[in-house]
């Protein structure tokens, strides 16, 4: 199979090296990178120094530049386009690619900033809102879970989930990547998955806070706990199943970003308890922390629903100035007595 990744991050590169290592599935995969110098010594040297280093390419990935305007030829040439930017980059990507019949899978994480509605879209409702020139909204998918991008190119096991309208599209994805060291399990539950990706990056930074606290286990477990009833709660309202959040994409997911050290959400949190700004949190990683990102347009789509999150809501005072981490823990221990069980009732997505 010949897989095109756009974009040569460290996530992008992680799956690009797996899937043409000859110990995964050994397809032909062009690494597109906007950045033509970051692109020339990935060809020379043979390994991503910027966000991967002393993990070297196998043979059968190749790295290309070509410019945004022809990653339709490009897609065209390929079986599989999958695109590995940030959300932020994900509408300026879907748009070179219209008119292309080859199907397309994303890796980010997140909601979109607001463009002509008062919330942010998933990532599937961009891809949805562009479709009428391109692929139907069944020829996407996502691909999610517990996973950091280092242990993914050194081969260590991992497990994803692959999540398409399409049955198809599913078994490509399952036939792309699926090897000796990483799983994929298939869902049709789209709107399930990612939602599961975009707010345990908000629980993590809300943990990492937790954590440099000093406030114990038992409160790390509870804000986990309570963390997945707020993300399950907004999923339902959108139309995704509840059990799709006891899965890779909610549930484990979650707990590796809240309690993983190579998560950069956590080490946001903990830089912030710790005193620092979030300005120089966030400069100090070297890497996209999607949380801090799409922490506002997840509580904004919730209030639009309807949905209470008071975790996330939490972090977004933290992150805008309006409370420091003692009244953010404070106003969260003050608040009234509640059963436990308490998801909204489903409803179609909006």
């Amino acid at each position: 199979m010949k897989i095109a990744v756009l974009g040569a991050g460290a996530w992008g590169t992680a799956l690009a090296i797996s899937a043409s290592s000859p110990s995964g599935r050994g397809h032909r995969v062009s690494l597109w990178a906007r950045d033509a110098a970051q692109a020339a010594a990935m060809s020379q040297d043979r390994v991503n120094t910027r966000y991967l280093p002393g993990v070297f390419f196998p043979q059968g990935l190749s790295v290309r530049c070509d410019s945004l305007g022809a990653l339709r030829r490009v897609a065209d040439d390929h079986d599989l386009v999958v695109v590995a930017t940030p959300v932020a980059g994900l509408r300026a990507t879907l748009s070179t690619l219209q008119g292309s019949l080859t199907p397309v899978c994303w890796l980010c994480k997140g909601f979109e900033a607001p463009v002509s509605a008062p919330y942010g879209l998933l990532p599937h409702e961009v891809h949805a809102g562009l479709a009428s020139s391109g692929p139907s909204a069944a020829d996407c998918a996502v691909l999610s879970g517990p996973s950091f991008a280092a242990e993914v190119a050194l081969g260590q096991p991992t497990a994803l989930v692959a999540a398409s309208r399409s049955a198809l599209l599913q078994e490509r994805l399952v036939e792309a990547f699926h090897g000796a060291a990483l799983r994929i399990y298939a869902s049709d539950d789209i709107v399930g998955v990612e939602v599961g990706a975009a707010v345990k990056n908000v629980l993590a930074i809300a943990t990492g806070l937790c954590d440099g606290l000093a406030l114990g286990l038992n409160a790390r477990a509870a804000l986990i706990t309570r963390g997945l009833s707020e993300m399950t709660r907004l999923g339902v309202a959108l139309g995704a199943r509840p059990d799709t959040f006891m899965g890779l994409s909610g549930l484990g997911d979650l707990v590796l970003t809240a309690t993983g050290d190579l998560s950069r959400n956590r080490k946001v949190g903990l830089l912030l308890a710790a005193g620092k700004t979030l300005q120089d949190a966030v400069a100090s990683l070297g890497h996209v922390a999607e949380g801090v990102h799409c922490a506002r347009t997840v509580v904004a789509r919730a209030h639009h629903l309807g949905i209470d999150m008071p975790i996330a809501e939490a972090v977004v005072s933290l992150l805008d100035g309006k409370a420091s981490a003692a009244q953010v823990l404070s106003q969260l221990m003050a608040r009234d007595p509640r059963p436990e069980a308490n998801l909204a009732p489903s409803r179609p997505g909006n």
